[in-house]
């Protein structure tokens, strides 16, 4: 019967794939898939930075800033791909909230590669334009510079399951962390003037539902279901947004919007209150 059985099942599996029919290729290859359309890539704190570029300022004033060196200092590797686990792009991020504030002019410091070979190309006579149109270069009034301070798994994670004789579902769900520190430095005395200390909470849910049968001693099974996760990196680009709006507000003094205030909790605080006080005997 087991026997039987296997040699159905294969047969089946062979036949199906006999069914599969090998695309027709041509000169200009094949028709690749397309999905989805390329949309703007914001988070729910773009709004509080497209309020600020709403603002009437005075252009002439606005601060020259520069954006150096945001790196990964989390240690985290995603062991599946053999890949860091969180975006390596949190310096362009943060200079691309800056820009949608429209409130900072900004200076290229993260890449001088090719502004400095221009330079030196002028320098050789080699380009259209002299080393003296150049001109005095803008200097820059701050400094962003910081990292990817956290990612933290599990933090709260559960699920059930339930089967029946073979029958039944579960689901489980789990929550994690990223956290991002800022510094505002400046540029004439290279004091730090401010600091940007944020986390987010990305949260991630799992549904399946599983049929079991059993033949004999085989068993065949039958899984459905979704997954369905906040992107992690979304929650990068969303930290690194808030932080520049607060570095836009608290430290540039722009008017906050209502609506953009950042939430604040006191879960560190009610641990404090648990702990014995200082100088009693344990």
């Amino acid at each position: 019967m087991r026997k039987a059985l296997v040699a159905a099942l294969t047969a089946s599996a062979f036949g199906v794939t006999g069914c599969v029919t090998t695309p027709t290729t041509t000169s200009a290859g094949v028709k690749p898939a397309y999905s989805y359309a390329v949309t703007d890539n914001p988070t729910p704190y773009s709004q509080c930075l497209d309020a600020l570029a709403a603002m009437k300022v005075n252009t002439k004033s606005l601060p020259v800033v520069s954006v150096g060196e945001i790196a990964d200092k989390t240690g985290q590797v995603n062991t599946d791909n053999n890949s860091h686990a969180l975006s390596q792009g949190a310096s362009e991020m943060v200079i691309s909230a800056l820009h949608k504030t429209k409130k900072v002019n900004q200076v290229e410091r993260l890449d001088l590669r090719i502004p400095l070979a221009e330079v030196k190309l002028a320098e050789q006579g080699k380009l259209t334009r002299t080393e003296a149109q150049y001109g005095k270069l803008p200097a820059s009034d701050f400094m962003i510079v910081g990292a990817l301070t956290e990612l933290n798994y599990n933090i709260l994670s559960g699920g059930a399951q339930l089967f029946v004789q073979g029958i039944g579902g579960g689901a489980r769900s789990v929550v994690v962390n990223v956290a991002l520190d800022l510094r505002v430095i400046d540029a004439r005395s290279f004091r730090i003037l401010y600091v940007a200390s944020l986390q987010k909470q990305v949260y991630g849910y799992e549904v399946e539902a599983g049929v079991f049968k059993f033949f004999g001693n085989t068993l065949v099974e039958l899984d459905a279901g979704a997954i369905r996760n906040e992107p992690l990196q979304l929650g990068v680009r969303s930290v690194a947004e808030m932080a520049v709006y607060q570095i836009m507000t608290e430290f540039l003094g722009l008017p906050k919007s209502e609506g953009c205030a950042l939430v604040e909790n006191q879960h560190m605080a009610s641990y404090l209150k648990k702990q014995p006080s200082t100088g009693e005997k344990s």
